[in-house]
């Protein structure tokens, strides 16, 4: 059982915990993730980590809630205990010789992107990073964003907070300019990850995306996880859980991708309402 250290409300949908876990925090690094279940009949769900604190013994997970068991993660709270919490699990996001980097983050997407601007800063390298939500009431970590960016660009999608705007505009906007960065990383939404990589390939500048397909064990067994990659024309097949979760993202087929990942869309919602029913009946 791995107890709740803390939690906080980010926004309507997100929340954050840090969960006592020190093996995991003290192996964990930027990029990997963890999988946990919060009782003993659920399901296995990926997080990536947004943080450690080896120190202190404790692991940073940010959520969206989304479904069943994101709903009754939320329902947890400081002090209980969730079942299983295992990890690090995937590759690190790659780092060495990189020097000047943008980061790109999506909604929730940020919480996976914020620990790797971090690590970049804590490297020496330049950090360029752009954050978008779909409104001002969704924006999450804009204060840690800036203290380790040295250049923060905040988009909205409505314009009810700083500019209006999807992500890919400031990034075209600094390529066109001349700005020649050593690599650009991309983490959120399918959709946002695959307009980000059309945006910079005029430029030849390469893109790291982080992808979250479903995931089922986290060792490559059960083969959810698959994605489809270009490889100089060849088709390959790649497993998020192993392989990533970064990826090159010109070889990633973002429509294979998008499509398999609402295959269960509709099982999911009638899940998460099922959920809902028997939480407020605990209530």
């Amino acid at each position: 059982m791995y107890k709740i250290v803390s939690k906080k409300r980010l926004n309507p949908t997100v929340t954050q915990m840090e969960i006592y876990a020190p093996m995991v925090a003290a192996k964990a690094k930027p990029g990997q993730f963890i999988i946990l279940r919060v009782d003993e009949n659920g399901e296995r769900i990926p997080l990536t980590v947004a943080g450690t604190a080896p120190e202190n013994g404790t692991v940073k997970i940010i959520f969206q809630i989304v479904g069943k068991t994101t709903k009754m993660l939320d329902s947890k709270n400081e002090g209980e205990y969730i079942q299983d919490f295992a990890g690090p699990l995937g590759v690190a996001t790659h780092t060495e010789g990189i020097r000047k980097v943008c980061i790109v983050g999506g909604g929730v997407g940020c919480a996976i992107a914020m620990p790797v601007a971090q690590e970049f800063h804590r490297l020496g390298a330049e950090v360029t990073s752009i954050i978008g939500f779909r409104n001002k009431d969704l924006l999450i970590l804009e204060d840690e964003f800036r203290e380790c960016s040295d250049r923060l660009t905040v988009m909205t999608d409505d314009g009810s907070y700083a500019r209006q705007g999807n992500v890919t505009v400031p990034l075209k906007e600094y390529l066109e300019a001349g700005e020649k960065f050593d690599m650009i990383i991309t983490i959120g939404p399918l959709i946002m990850m695959k307009f980000v990589v059309a945006a910079a390939k005029p430029f030849d500048v390469p893109v790291t995306v982080s992808m979250n397909p479903i995931m089922i064990d986290g060792t490559g067994m059960c083969g959810g996880c698959r994605l489809t990659l270009d490889q100089d024309g060849k088709k390959v097949t790649k497993f998020a859980c192993v392989d990533g979760p970064d990826f090159n993202g010109y070889e990633v087929d973002f429509d294979e991708a998008m499509s398999r990942g609402r295959m269960y869309a509709e099982y999911e919602r009638h899940a998460y309402d099922k959920a809902c029913n028997l939480l407020k009946g605990v209530n």
